[in-house]
């Protein structure tokens, strides 16, 4: 009931997800869920800390799961935060590190959930518009801001940052704080971790969701010089201090440590994706150069919205966006070989009809 609710809670407009259908059969390439498994040792973990120790309550620093990540990006433990997935250490850092009294910048076109969380912690914002080719431009960000967040690659375009004008974006603004969101960034895009070291405004944030294939377990972290991250750590431990459970811990550790799987399936993912930009290409699709797991297209003839529709039909789920600049694209998952050859297939016959 409206009535009972808090001041401002009615003037949220939610983050919606990507629709989870329940049908038969369903192709569905609308969430980017990665097409291939999580790595058999990380179900095995999972299986073996199912155990009576689920009683107790899990470490609340994730110690273990930090240094592990650690290792991999030969970084400390002091310089590692874990949450919730990296929805929720995003929300921990527009609450720590991007309420600031200048806006925050972020382009007009981006992940929906950065103007989401704007909303929630009250923080003012100036969308920097894209390019006419939906790139980033870093001297666009050169205004008096607050603090930037971007995605590396883009979402929902699929679009990377090349590192040097990321290092151009940090050196540019060494006052504020810049959050690189690199949820995709293992597809093919330049990472910014290896520049934790030499930027101390700079916090890069991941997901197991995407390249790990864990969306199901929800682990993601952030990498950023100890002061950053003890923020994070603050606001953290004044919400929950348990947000990564025994099995999601024990999960994400075994996933990192199994390298030849990661780097087999992002592979398998890559040539996948070529494979589906030529077929979309030779459909009459303008397709975005994609580092991601998606792609973004739009047809050259045909109504964005109207092809989404028929492909539901023919049991193909793909994401349209019904908003200015992007209405006739569609975001397309990278599936696997056969789920992308079924939809080029329908497209086919959509085009022809």
């Amino acid at each position: 009931m409206s009535r009972l609710w808090s001041p401002g809670i009615a003037a949220l407009t939610p983050y919606v997800p990507g629709e989870q259908p329940k049908i038969v059969n369903l192709n569905k390439l609308n969430t980017n869920e990665n097409p291939w498994g999580p790595s058999p040792r990380a179900l095995e973990a999972i299986r073996s800390a199912t155990s009576d120790a689920l009683r107790l309550y899990p470490d609340p620093s994730a110690e273990q799961l930090r240094d592990t990540i650690a290792r991999y990006h030969g970084l400390a433990r002091e310089q590692v935060f874990v949450g919730n997935g990296s929805d929720e250490v995003l929300a921990f850092a527009f609450f720590a590190l991007l309420r600031q009294s200048l806006p925050l910048l972020f382009p007009d076109i981006t992940y929906s959930f950065y103007p989401v969380y704007c909303g929630l912690f009250g923080i003012q914002a100036t969308r920097v518009p894209l390019t006419d080719a939906m790139e980033i431009r870093v001297e666009d960000y050169r205004q008096p801001c607050g603090a930037i967040i971007i995605a590396n690659p883009n979402a929902p375009t699929g679009v990377g940052l090349p590192l040097g004008a990321i290092r151009t974006l940090l050196e540019d603004h060494p006052e504020q704080v810049v959050v690189v969101d690199e949820a995709y960034v293992d597809f093919g895009a330049d990472s910014a971790v290896g520049l934790v070291n030499d930027y101390d405004n700079l916090l890069v944030v991941h997901t197991l969701s995407k390249s790990r294939s864990l969306a199901g377990l929800r682990v993601g972290f952030a990498l950023g010089q100890a002061p950053l991250i003890d923020a994070l750590e603050r606001v953290k431990n004044s919400f929950n201090s348990y947000p990564l459970g025994r099995l999601a811990q024990a999960g994400a550790i075994a996933a990192f440590e199994d390298e030849e799987h990661f780097q087999r399936t992002r592979r398998e993912i890559m040539e996948t994706r070529a494979g589906l930009v030529e077929r979309l290409t030779a459909l009459g699709f303008q397709v975005l150069p994609s580092v991601a797991n998606f792609v973004f297209a739009r047809h050259r003839a045909q109504d964005g919205a109207k092809l989404a529709a028929g492909l539901r039909e023919r049991g193909i789920i793909v994401r349209h966006f019904a908003r200015p600049r992007i209405d006739q694209y569609l975001r397309i998952t990278v599936g696997t070989q056969a789920q992308c050859v079924a939809l080029t297939d329908a497209l086919v016959t959509l085009l022809g009809a």
